[in-house]
């Protein structure tokens, strides 16, 4: 914590120095876009370095090296331009975000290419090899971190992120063409009783490489662990898999009972069911909400078209409102099909949600007639959305409808045949549907 928090401070020091330049670029009329593919261009501005001085300098001219370091830094610094731009220039974009993760990613293989180029030419196998092992750590950190956020768990730990890599090699490369113009590229130190030299010029390059193809592994293997461990505490808290029967006849008679508290009497309701005798599936001829911009999933139930809407809630910045982020109420097809809220008795004791934050941009949902149902409502890494969440058929699924059917019975003991849950596959793009026996 109190490294990121360092971290934190750090970056928006930098931000500070580098917002004159960055309103530069925005009047000039670059987009966040031509920053990122500037970046990628100077990488490969490095990668040119390297390869020259692997093809025309000799193995004591470490120059290229340091004259190598000096654009890798300047390359880095559009890794920031390109994120403030955006935001000082309000250019944020979904598009924006992956154009800028995909470069990145071209930018530091451009990068490596060209140091393995160049230790290879000179006959640093080793060290090339172990450049190249950096070069796997620091794709496997960046692949986890996107790959768990695909899952929806934030991965953004360790000491080797991008900004600390491109730090490192860029530090690196300059203390070595420094070094390496005051002692000489061909310095060497040997210790009595060691029969070859235990340091070189070269080493204060290669040796931070070492400690990066380390690092970065080790970043990413702790990425795993912690994503894997988030998955587990996710999947035993949001989608238990076990279903009691008690718990599930007394959730579809509670529904039921308080449908008797609604503001309409059941003169109503009667008159729609005597529509839908010997109908198999009365929920597929109920009617299905339309042109609600923030619905999550809706609520029916035999004898009774009108329909439980839970919206989601948002706030000015866009983002659920923290103390209320479902909205409940009725749409009456019963009554020309108009909204109407939920009255106290039904949001207290009924239908009304309660919503408790368990992580960013994350709630847990329980209605209050029955608290041991929970409903996940988080962010979709497939569109982007909010949605809720739930268990149909084994499966993490949106949830789109739950529908209870009534079958005989009295109106405080009905006769719950089943509970039916209905919602999409996130992955597949899939109905799935679950039908309770009870």
């Amino acid at each position: 914590m109190e490294k990121n928090l360092l971290r934190s401070k750090l970056q928006h020091g930098i931000y500070k120095v580098i917002n004159p330049f960055v309103r530069l670029l925005i009047r000039l009329g670059l987009t966040p876009n031509m920053v990122t593919a500037i970046g990628l261009v100077l990488n490969i501005g490095v990668a040119i370095i390297f390869i020259v001085g692997g093809e025309e300098g000799n193995r004591g001219d470490l120059s290229y090296i340091g004259w190598a370091g000096v654009l890798v830094l300047f390359a880095g610094l559009f890794d920031m331009l390109d994120g403030q731009v955006a935001r000082l220039g309000n250019m944020s974009s979904t598009f924006g975000a992956l154009f800028d993760s995909v470069l990145d990613r071209y930018s530091e293989l451009v990068m490596f290419l060209g140091i393995c180029y160049y230790l290879v030419a000179h006959h640093y196998f080793m060290s090339s090899i172990i450049a190249f092992i950096a070069l796997i750590g620091s794709m496997m950190v960046s692949y986890t971190r996107a790959r768990a956020e695909g899952l929806g768990i934030e991965a953004k730990g360790g000491l080797m992120q991008r900004p600390e890599r491109v730090i490192t090699v860029g530090v690196a490369a300059i203390a070595c063409g420094v070094t390496a113009h005051f002692i000489g590229g061909n310095y060497k130190l040997f210790i009595d009783g060691i029969p070859f030299h235990v340091f070189e010029t070269m080493s204060i390059f290669t040796i931070p490489l070492t400690i990066l193809a380390v690092l970065t592994n080790i970043t990413a293997i702790n990425r795993l662990k912690d994503a894997k461990k988030a998955l587990e505490q996710r999947e035993k808290k949001v989608f238990p898999l076990k279903k009691e029967n008690a718990k599930i006849k007394v959730l579809g008679w509670l529904f039921v009972i308080c449908a008797g508290l609604m503001g309409f009497t059941a003169h109503n309701a009667a008159g729609h069911t005597n529509h839908l005798v010997n109908i198999v599936d009365p929920q597929d001829t109920f009617p299905v909400p339309q042109g609600i911009k923030n619905q999550l999933f809706y609520v029916q139930r035999t004898h009774n078209i009108n329909t439980i809407i839970c919206e989601l809630n948002l706030n000015p910045d866009g983002k659920p409102d923290i103390e209320n982020p479902v909205h409940v109420y009725w749409i009456r097809y019963t009554e020309q099909g108009q909204p109407a809220e939920l009255s106290f008795v039904q949001r207290v004791f009924a239908y009304g949600v309660k919503a408790k934050p368990i992580g960013a941009d994350m709630f847990e949902l329980r209605f209050v007639s029955y608290k041991k149902f929970p409903l996940y409502l988080m962010r979709s890494p497939a569109d982007n959305k909010y949605h809720v969440f739930a268990n149909i058929a084994r499966r993490e699924a949106i949830l789109s409808r739950i529908f209870i059917k009534i079958n005989g019975g009295t109106f405080w003991s009905p006769n719950v045949e089943y509970i039916e849950i209905k919602g999409i596959d996130p992955r597949s793009g899939k109905e799935l549907r679950e039908r309770l026996k009870v």
